[in-house]
């Protein structure tokens, strides 16, 4: 037996320990509060365990046909990973940010939990989900339909790794939520870990690194569109009709967006897609959202808000250029993007508009004078890091209401871009460049803006790119920096033939 050998069998030796005492410690913590049998309130507890790896974890329950979601942060080893559901809240409408951070502290506020103490850093109950670009409730056999118009949710199984640190919450449900029972939760967990054990040894092998919801490997094949909306020559009549109105200044900017269907010739390997993701867009967060048979996955450069009691960040993400073919083209499309009065242009409103926005509820705010360069795989931006502290410390969700939609996504002045979008752009976005992320038990947590992703269902998939429009905006280089952003997802679900998007 190798050293490798001897580790992994503790590692395991480790996890079956943890699976057998999670129904005892869960009976234990009811009984302690009084609780015999019957309905009782949110119960969880908070465990160290050892380090699991995120994606195979995640494919593990996709396998299951769990519902899953994954939130990887390669660069900062941060990842969380959730499986089932205890409780969610699934509000719509204009006020779903505060109806959803009422509802979670409602929960909360009687809810058995133990462990999370002793954690840190910190992890506990969190719940993962998205709060939609509008708000709006998919229709009946909508793409959207699976996740609603927002949806935040309490894994029964929530496993989070910051650094060396990896902990597993186990949580039941109140009385009437989704998955409120208690017992054989360990055997649970533990078919779990065997399933995500067998995933491993495939990816450590030669074999496919997912076995999709079946038992036949997939291989990811070349994606072939079946068509878009906008199409191309409604693309361009609405690209020169923005620009004429910031032109006219009846907006500063508005942003339009388009989706694009493929089909692939075999299922598409949604694992290989996340792992692809990772490697080639650490600096991104990776996410993944599994709901019934399709999944919601995508790497956003972009933060909406993180929030640690009174101090938060946000970021201006806005101007876009390609990458060059080597370094000296590289570095000549970033400085022609820094000098770009267009590119500048079209990101002084999202700062602008997020200093104003941010201006009544801040006690102080850092940033740049000048954006820099955030450079990703097929494309480059302009950015510029926000951060500083609260007057009063309102939680995430209340900092993301405010924010939400911020003109990199939606345009300037919001109500009139918001309207034009919804007049002409041709779709409902769903949760594409809407917030989509984590919150704690004390309010706290991150959302990222649904960039860079698409929906998957087998062997289809509709991915989504968006791009500022101002002023000098021309159709043709618009359509061609959306085809760079779809590029990010269409190579990682295995390539779009003929590149033709």
């Amino acid at each position: 037996m190798t050293i490798a050998d001897v580790g992994r069998a503790t590692d395991v030796g480790r996890a079956t320990d943890v699976a057998a005492s999670i129904d005892t410690d869960l009976a234990r913590l009811r009984a302690t509060a009084g609780v015999q049998g019957g309905p009782s309130p949110l119960t969880s507890i908070t465990l160290p365990i050892p380090d699991i790896e995120p994606i195979a974890l995640f494919s593990a329950a996709r396998s299951m046909d769990l519902e899953a979601a994954l939130w990887l942060q390669p660069a900062t080893g941060r990842s969380i990973v959730g499986i089932g559901r205890a409780w969610a809240v699934q509000a719509d409408g204009p006020d779903r940010f505060s109806r959803s951070a009422a509802a979670w502290r409602e929960v909360l506020a009687d809810s058995l939990r133990s462990g999370e103490r002793a954690v840190r850093p910190k992890a506990g109950p969190v719940l993962l989900g998205g709060l939609g670009f509008t708000g709006e409730r998919p229709g009946p056999g909508d793409l959207w339909e699976p996740f609603g118009a927002a949806s935040l949710v309490l894994p029964t199984f929530g496993v989070t790794q910051d650094g060396p640190a990896t902990h597993l919450t186990v949580a039941i449900g109140p009385a009437g939520a989704e998955d409120g029972r208690q017992g054989a939760l360990g055997k649970r967990w533990a078919d779990l870990l065997d399933r995500t054990r067998e995933l491993q040894d495939r990816v450590a092998g030669t074999g496919p690194s997912d076995l999709g919801t079946g038992s036949t490997p997939l291989v990811s094949s070349p994606l072939i569109s079946t068509g878009g909306s906008p199409d191309r020559a409604a693309w361009d009549r609405i690209v020169g009709m923005y620009a004429g109105a910031v032109g006219r200044g009846r907006l500063d900017k508005v942003v339009l967006a388009r989706r694009e269907g493929f089909r692939a010739a075999a299922e598409i390997d949604i694992a290989a897609a996340l792992r692809h993701l990772a490697a080639t867009a650490p600096g991104c967060t990776i996410f993944a959202f599994t709901r019934g048979s399709t999944t919601f996955l995508g790497a956003s450069p972009e933060r909406l808000a993180r929030t640690t009691g009174r101090m938060f960040e946000t970021v201006a993400i806005a101007g876009s250029a390609a990458r060059g073919r080597d370094a000296a083209e590289d570095a000549e499309l970033a400085a022609w993007l820094l000098a770009s009065e267009k590119e500048r242009e079209e990101h002084a409103v999202v700062v602008d508009t997020l200093r104003a926005n941010l201006g009544p509820i801040v006690e102080t705010l850092q940033m740049p004078d000048a954006p820099a360069i955030l450079a990703l795989r097929h494309v480059q931006h302009l950015v510029t890091p926000i951060s500083g502290r609260l007057l009063e410390e309102a939680g995430l969700l209340a900092l993301a209401e405010r924010l939400h939609p911020t003109p990199a996504v939606g345009g300037s002045p919001r109500d009139m871009a918001l309207h034009l979008i919804a007049e002409h752009e041709g779709f409902e976005r769903g949760w594409y460049a809407g917030p989509i992320g984590w919150l704690g038990a004390d309010g706290d947590g991150e959302l990222m803006v649904a960039l860079r992703c698409g929906l998957v269902v087998g062997a289809e998939a509709v991915l989504f790119a968006g791009c500022g429009i101002v002023a000098d905006s021309d159709p043709v280089r618009e359509w061609e920096e959306s085809r760079l952003k779809l590029r990010t997802m269409g190579i990682a679900l295995g390539g779009i033939s003929g590149d033709d998007t």
